[in-house]
C-alpha cells in the first residue's frame, strides 16, 4: 500500500467521528495497540527533542525498506507515534522523504493539539525524515 493510500485510510477512519473526544479515543486506542519499543532502543540518542513528553523513535533499514518503532510515556502522544509509524514505516527512503503528509491537516490533528504537542509532532516528523535521509545517504 502506498503512503498516500494509508493516509487516505486514516482520513476516512477519523472522518467517521464528528466529536474530537471520539477522535482522541481513537488515538488512545492506536497508542495502546502500538508494540512496545525494545528497552535497548530507549536510549538518549533515540529521544525526540522538542516533545513535552518522552518519545523514543528508532529506525532500521532492511533491503531498502525503512521500519520505524517508537513509544511515548504519554498515551495520547503514543497514539500520534502509532499514526506516524503506520504511515511511514515499510517504505523506501525516497518515498518517505518525498511524501507530503497531508493527513495531519485533513483530520485536524495539529489544530487540536496544544502548542507543545504540536511542536512535538513536527519534531517527530522531522526525525523520521532525518532517518530516511541518513539511510539514503548510506546507500548512495
Amino acid at each position: 500500500m502506498t503512503i498516500n493510500e494509508i493516509q487516505d485510510n486514516i482520513i476516512e477512519e477519523f472522518s467517521q467521528f464528528d466529536d474530537w473526544m471520539d477522535k482522541y479515543a481513537l488515538l488512545i486506542d492506536l497508542g495502546n495497540s502500538l508494540e512496545p519499543l525494545d528497552e535497548k532502543h530507549k536510549t538518549p540518542q533515540n529521544i525526540i527533542t522538542g516533545c513535552q513528553s518522552r518519545v523514543w523513535l528508532n529506525a532500521e533499514m532492511n533491503d531498502g525498506i525503512i521500519t520505524y518503532q517508537g513509544e511515548s510515556d504519554a498515551i495520547l502522544v503514543k497514539g500520534i507515534v502509532s499514526l506516524l509509524i503506520q504511515v511511514l514505516s515499510g517504505h523506501t527512503a525516497d518515498e518517505i522523504i518525498n511524501t507530503e503528509l497531508y493527513f495531519i491537516d485533513k483530520i485536524g490533528l495539529k489544530e487540536h493539539l496544544s502548542p507543545t504537542r504540536s511542536n512535538g509532532l513536527v519534531s517527530m516528523l522531522k526525525q523520521m525524515k532525518m532517518y530516511a535521509l541518513a539511510y539514503k545517504a548510506k546507500i548512495n
